[in-house]
């Protein structure tokens, strides 16, 4: 069945020669002059796709595009105009326009956009397109999977909320280690108890030994109170200590007294201080190959593996991504405003063929940035190749990037002479940058054979 086109313009040999185009590409083309001529016709003659001039001779065509959207798709409106400026495009495209052509018209971008809209308002999806089931619900905190792996972590998750046992969370960054964490806790009997999480790899030594076990008064420069740190905080609730593989190897001791006697001072304390928080950990690193290298102590490792779980990558279930598209569209729309119903199938096909280095979080910056760029309900293939294009450029040049530095080593030099730049190879500055003492960077220095400017 062909697709059917309304052009409204008040040009008439601009009206005849769409007319004429459009027909011979196969579309059933009507045409209208007026704003009270197209409201008639697109009540009549139900278009598909309509390409309406902004200036109409008998009302301004922003107002016609606004009864428009009252009674078509909101993605089937094409907006062209010889007088374009900034406040008008950003009005059409905020009044429902899915595209915006400036005249004189490239007859080639009009056909991609009117292909474009055509596809967008077609009715029922195409082979491996997914629509949005209307009776699914958007939880917060709810985590997504049918596949068999997911099943065994929702047992887990029921068996170690009945216990205060420790928990370690394997998984690549973005897999949804803290929502496991999260559930664990919210269905535990300590569910009114604090949650609170702190990420170990974002916070220099002294400072996170601060955080986690408190201070007191005047134990380091800038200790002007007493303050109590996140076990004491937590009483009988959780912690979450994201990022465990970052904790610094003298810190270490400190967190293995506390799993194994539920004890520990302030820092620049004497008395010992009990809480009964439980400790969730996460990495996204092997642990055990950092123990055989002498960069996490063993007997933690042991403490905190009490229990673990393992979460695998998105790529290593695939079945479950359409299901994660609907919930994380729900979620998008609700917190953009859209109306986005259904992914097209080519593009489905895409999502379901890249590999998702970045999991379930690189998923859902993907499909926001996607509707973001969909003026209408559908999510067109053209939409997701160039994000993920985007980001397969973005790996390799990561990797290019990592392979052209051999070890851990050669990442830290690099990153030590950047700083020392930056700050005009001032000790102090680039100590407080990178978080470590000036005996320390002396000591980077000399060991990276790294001479001082003359």
């Amino acid at each position: 069945m062909k697709k059917r086109i309304l052009i409204v313009d008040d040009e008439k040999s601009l009206l005849e020669s769409l007319e004429m185009f459009l027909s011979e590409k196969g579309y059933d083309v009507a045409c209208a002059m007026t704003a009270v001529d197209a409201i008639e016709k697109n009540s009549s003659f139900k278009p598909d796709v309509i390409v309406l001039d902004i200036r109409l001779p008998d009302k301004d065509g922003l107002e016609v595009l606004k009864e428009f959207r009252e009674t078509t798709k909101k993605s089937n409106v094409i907006i062209i105009t010889a007088f374009h400026d900034m406040d008008t495009t950003i009005k059409a495209m905020k009044f429902g326009a899915c595209e915006y052509i400036p005249k004189p018209i490239d007859i080639e971008e009009l056909e991609s956009a009117v292909e474009r809209a055509a596809r967008a308002g077609a009715p029922g999806p195409a082979t491996n397109a997914i629509s949005l089931d209307p009776s699914l619900i958007y939880e917060k905190g709810k985590i997504i999977g049918k596949s068999r792996e997911m099943k065994e972590i929702f047992k887990a998750i029921g068996i170690l909320s009945e216990n205060k046992v420790t928990v370690l969370i394997e998984g690549e960054t973005g897999t949804g280690k803290e929502m496991i964490a999260r559930a664990i806790h919210y269905h535990s009997p300590a569910k009114d108890a604090p949650f609170i999480g702190i990420n170990c790899s974002s916070i220099v030594g002294t400072l996170l030994e601060s955080e986690l076990f408190g201070h007191e008064k005047g134990s380091f420069t800038g200790a002007i109170a007493t303050k109590k740190g996140k076990f004491e905080l937590a009483g009988e609730g959780t912690i979450f200590l994201d990022e465990v593989g970052e904790i610094p190897f003298e810190l270490q001791a400190k967190l293995l007294r506390f799993l194994q006697e539920k004890e520990f001072e302030h820092v620049g304390g004497e008395r010992s201080l009990k809480s009964n928080a439980r400790v969730i950990a996460a990495t996204n690193r092997d642990l055990w190959q950092m123990v055989r290298e002498g960069h996490f102590r063993e007997d933690l490792f042991y403490r905190l593996s009490v229990a673990m779980i393992r979460v695998p990558p998105l790529r290593d279930r695939r079945s479950d991504i359409p299901l994660l598209i609907q919930y994380l569209l729900k979620k998008i729309n609700a917190d953009l405003r859209h109306s986005i119903k259904r992914v097209e199938g080519r593009a489905m096909e895409r999502l379901l063929e890249y590999h998702w280095p970045g999991n379930v979080r690189e998923l859902e910056n993907v499909l926001t940035r996607g509707v973001i760029s969909t003026p209408g309900e559908v999510i067109l293939d053209e939409f997701i190749v160039t994000l993920l294009e985007k980001a397969d450029a973005a790996e390799e040049e990561v990797k290019d990037a990592v392979g052209a530095m051999t070890t851990l080593q050669d990442v830290e030099k690099v990153h030590i002479l950047k700083v020392l730049q930056h700050t005009g190879w001032h000790f102090g500055k680039t100590c407080g940058i990178l978080g470590i003492s000036r005996p320390t960077l002396r000591q980077k220095l000399k060991e990276y054979d790294i001479a001082l400017p003359s």
